[in-house]
Formats: C-alpha cells, sequence, structure tokens
C-alpha cells in the first residue's frame, strides 16, 4: 500500500481559497492524501459563507480554521509532499517559500475576501471558485504520480494551475 501525500494548500488569509481545497481534497481523495491549508497572514477564522457554502455541499467543516504556515514548516509538521499557493499574484499577494523539498505549483485566484459585489454576486462567486478548485483538485488527484517523475508532476501541476488542462479537456469534448 503506498503511503498518502501530504498537499499544504496555502493562501494568503486561509479564509476561503486553501479552507476550500482542504476541505475538497480530504473529501474526494482523503485515501491517497492528507491535504492541509494554512496562510501567510491568516485571518482569526474562515469565512462564514465559506463555511456555509462547504457545509451546504456535505463537507465536514469540524476541523477547518485559520492557521498560519509556520505550523508547517518547524521540526513537528508534517513532511509535505505537495505545497500549492493559491494567492493572487496577479493583485500582490504572496506565498511564502518552501524550499525545494516539496513539489510546488502556485493557481493564482482571486480572493473573495476583497470582493465586494452584492450578496447574489458574492455567492457566485464563491460557487465559481468551488468549481475551479474541485476541478483542479480532481485533476491533480487523478495524476499518475507512480508513472511520473518529479519534473513531470510539476509540469502538470502548473498547466492545471494555468488553465491548460481545462482548455484541453474542453477541446477535445471532454
Amino acid at each position: 500500500m503506498t503511503a498518502a501525500f501530504n498537499v499544504l494548500f496555502l493562501c494568503t488569509r486561509n479564509s476561503a481559497r486553501s479552507i476550500i481545497a482542504e476541505a475538497i481534497l480530504n473529501r474526494y481523495a482523503g485515501q491517497r492524501f492528507h491535504a492541509y491549508s494554512a496562510g501567510s497572514d491568516p485571518a482569526d477564522a474562515p469565512m462564514p459563507q465559506v463555511i456555509d457554502k462547504l457545509r451546504s455541499l456535505g463537507h465536514d467543516v469540524t476541523g477547518l480554521h485559520s492557521k498560519s504556515w509556520h505550523l508547517f514548516a518547524g521540526p513537528e509538521a508534517p513532511v509535505l509532499d505537495f505545497v500549492i499557493g493559491l494567492c493572487d499574484t496577479f493583485n500582490g499577494q504572496a506565498c511564502p517559500d518552501f524550499g525545494d523539498k516539496a513539489v510546488t505549483a502556485s493557481w493564482s485566484l482571486p480572493d473573495p475576501a476583497k470582493f465586494g459585489g452584492s450578496p447574489v454576486e458574492r455567492t457566485a462567486l464563491l460557487n465559481e471558485l468551488y468549481g475551479g478548485l474541485y476541478r483542479r483538485i480532481m485533476a491533480f488527484a487523478n495524476l499518475p504520480f507512480d508513472k511520473l517523475g518529479r519534473m513531470a508532476v510539476k509540469a502538470r501541476l502548473d498547466e492545471i494551475g494555468d488553465g491548460t488542462v481545462g482548455m484541453l479537456a474542453r477541446a477535445q469534448g471532454g
């Protein structure tokens, strides 16, 4: 039996994007992965709308909370196989560097905490964010890790992050 991969999802506040990603990976691929989330400047708590959304979709939200990435940098931390940054790099958000031990990727996504639309527009944004993360995470979870080397996995993670995988699937009728 293959050991599960440890995956850390990072964003700035650890209140929406990374919390959603942690919940999705643990629910749909938890037997092969242990998902964690953290932030470089964590909020006091996840956004209530995010917790409500996850709960409404059947996710277990009891263990979800905002925390600092420092918890994953010390000697007591789990050994990370993957670190995926979800920071909105296009708007100046930065994610910490975990060096070269873990395979890293950047899946830049907008921060819903900064969105100031109406409640209906905010709900639509959360729906889009959840759907986009779900597609990316399922593509990631279904990679043939036993057949890919480290550099090939890194390339695939980058393709998933820039949307190439989704575009290819749509172009191929998938």
